[in-house]
């Protein structure tokens, strides 16, 4: 067992062994998750325990200080590992690296949530895939703020998360269909978790329902008020935050398979045929590193707009193609054996199909792309 850090993770600095000794401790868990549709909570408990649910968070508020883009390592060397709670945590960490971005570009009053991240062990929720730009659930005026109720699907991680970053839709007399954005405890009075996720794949995410029952939000606990349906400046900083966090894993998925499918083909080096099938499994996985180095890179070096929506969705997109034809070659590769649950492949197959279903998918990618191609007028979209 793998001696943990204190929550005090500012001495911890080579955040990639850390991920490799502890995506191995992971595995096993992981894997009996996917039998089992269990939840990864063990491996949750470690993620706090370790220092890792808090890397992301600055130095100067008791966090480990790790860039954006170890970030993203750590989570495509977990996913090398253990699909599942790589997925989970991606959905922690963006909540963390948004709050982040924002204090170190735009000095905003963030402290609050990200010490609490570091000395409450915290592990945020996120229901954004699920809402996107139209948000979900109802938001009725109260006195002093909101009652909300509402039913938040793939919330990834439920089980172990405590505070949940979630929105709901006011119908404003002035304004027409809001969205409000806000922070709900997962304790708090009104809100229960749905048990209902049995998945394809992914299976040991926890991406259970989460129910808020009449949940009141007093006015001042309204971060956020934006137009139902249409782009806001905040969604370009979700996109360009979140997607390579979580896109970081699935290349990681991919390349495990790649590793597992060669490993077995690497007996045959005589057979041209082979050979050839092997060359284009490596051209895939190329193509998805390079359009997650892409992505990547602009989200460190840019700030949130169109354009750079436009170049993450645009890579998430092409990292979801060449992720899904990397699993796909790879159980040719692989061969009969690939059938075989206890080979392991079948599970990377199964858990790379995530990566069609998160926001936007290509069919939305390609007419926003072409839109802003066009010229379209972009107060519109």
């Amino acid at each position: 067992m793998l001696e943990l850090m204190t929550p005090a993770v500012s001495q911890q600095q080579d955040w990639s062994a850390l991920a490799q000794s502890l995506g191995k401790q992971f595995k096993p868990v992981d894997q009996a998750a996917d039998a089992s549709d269990a939840f990864v909570a063990e491996n949750f408990v470690t993620l706090r325990e370790s220092g890792l649910s808090a890397m992301g968070v600055p130095k100067e508020f008791g966090g480990g200080g790790a860039s954006y883009t170890e970030v993203c390592e750590v989570l495509q060397i977990l996913g090398r590992y253990c699909s599942s709670t790589a997925l989970a945590f991606a959905m922690h960490t963006h909540q963390v690296m948004i709050p982040t971005w924002k204090w170190q570009h735009k000095q905003a009053p963030v402290e609050s949530l990200l010490r609490r991240v570091t000395q409450e062990q915290l592990i945020l929720l996120s229901s954004g895939g699920g809402d996107w730009l139209n948000g979900s659930g109802i938001a009725n005026c109260s006195m002093g703020g909101f009652v909300i109720n509402a039913r938040k699907g793939f919330v990834s991680g439920a089980p172990a998360g405590d505070v949940l970053m979630t929105s709901a839709v006011y119908d404003d007399p002035t304004d027409g269909p809001t969205v409000l954005h806000f922070a709900v405890p997962m304790q708090g009075n009104g809100v229960s978790i749905e048990p209902v996720w049995q998945a394809m794949g992914m299976r040991g995410t926890g991406s259970h329902n989460v129910v808020l029952s009449d949940v009141f939000i007093p006015e001042q606990s309204i971060a956020l008020r934006r137009p139902a349906g249409k782009w806001h400046p905040a969604f370009h900083l979700v996109s360009m935050i979140a997607l390579p966090l979580i896109y970081s894993v699935y290349v990681g998925v991919a390349e495990a398979a790649r590793d597992l499918a060669v490993q077995q083909a690497s007996k045959n080096c005589d057979d041209e045929q082979m050979c050839y099938l092997v060359g284009g499994l490596d051209n895939e996985l190329t193509a998805a590193r390079i359009a997650l180095q892409h992505i990547v890179s602009t989200a460190v070096a840019s700030q949130p707009g169109f354009d750079v929506t436009n170049q993450v969705l645009t890579g998430r997109t092409l990292i979801a193609k060449a992720v899904l034809n990397v699993v796909d070659m790879a159980m040719e590769v692989a061969g009969g054996r690939a059938f075989h649950r206890p080979f392991g492949l079948e599970k990377l197959f199964r858990d790379a199909q995530g990566v069609r279903y998160h926001p936007m998918r290509e069919k939305d990618q390609r007419k926003l792309s072409g839109q802003l191609a066009m010229g379209c007028d972009r107060s519109l979209l």
